[in-house]
């Protein structure tokens, strides 16, 4: 049974967002090319629209139990992924250019995790829906809108499509672009002080 419902839209900001419960957010250590949705921690997951920046339509449904499949929209398949609820509240935040934005809007009170159940454990199953009426990448309003449903679940293992071979190298190289040391990004630059140069 749905217990609540929340739609409003989300500004992206070029990275895709992260939904879950826990708001300490990093940048996962891999990134779910392929798919829609993978974990950046066990209790967050990260989304990866199509939409690089600009609007997307977001509905969030908490229910009690598993919601049956969601007719006709022109949804894409839809992917599942269990979450540890270790907080009650849901959080949401867009990923910029190395930077994170709460993006829960103001004005909806904030959404809580489904009450858990006997055997959950304090897992929450998640599953992502997502439509797109331009599905080329870039940036302004491509008619994307996500529905993403929670309810209360043993952790299972994930329900996702096939990869290619491109996003497994795509998978490679974010992988080998987080493991180089932060002073591989650095620079340094003489600049002029008076007359003379550093």
């Amino acid at each position: 049974m749905l217990i609540r419902e929340a739609t409003f839209t989300v500004d992206l900001g070029e990275h895709g967002y992260l939904i879950g419960f826990d708001d300490d957010y990093d940048f996962p250590p891999e990134m779910p090319f392929g798919w829609r949705c993978g974990p950046a921690t066990q209790a967050i997951a990260v989304v990866l629209p199509t939409t690089d920046t600009g609007p997307l339509q977001m509905t969030v449904q908490v229910h009690d139990g598993p919601p049956g499949p969601e007719p006709g929209d022109g949804w894409e398949p839809a992917e599942e992924m269990s979450l540890l609820a270790d907080v009650p509240t849901l959080y949401l935040a867009t990923i910029g250019q190395g930077d994170f934005w709460d993006a829960w809007p103001e004005e909806q009170p904030p959404l809580e995790a489904p009450p858990p159940t006997v055997d959950s454990g304090g897992w929450v199953r998640m599953r992502l829906y997502c439509h797109v009426d331009d599905p080329e990448p870039g940036i302004g309003d491509h008619g994307e809108r996500h529905l993403v449903q929670l309810w209360p679940a043993p952790q299972m293992p994930p329900v996702h499509p096939d990869i290619s071979e491109a996003d497994r190298q795509a998978r490679a190289d974010y992988a080998a672009d987080m493991a180089k040391p932060v002073e591989d990004y650095t620079a340094t630059y003489p600049y002029p002080y008076g007359d003379e140069a550093n």
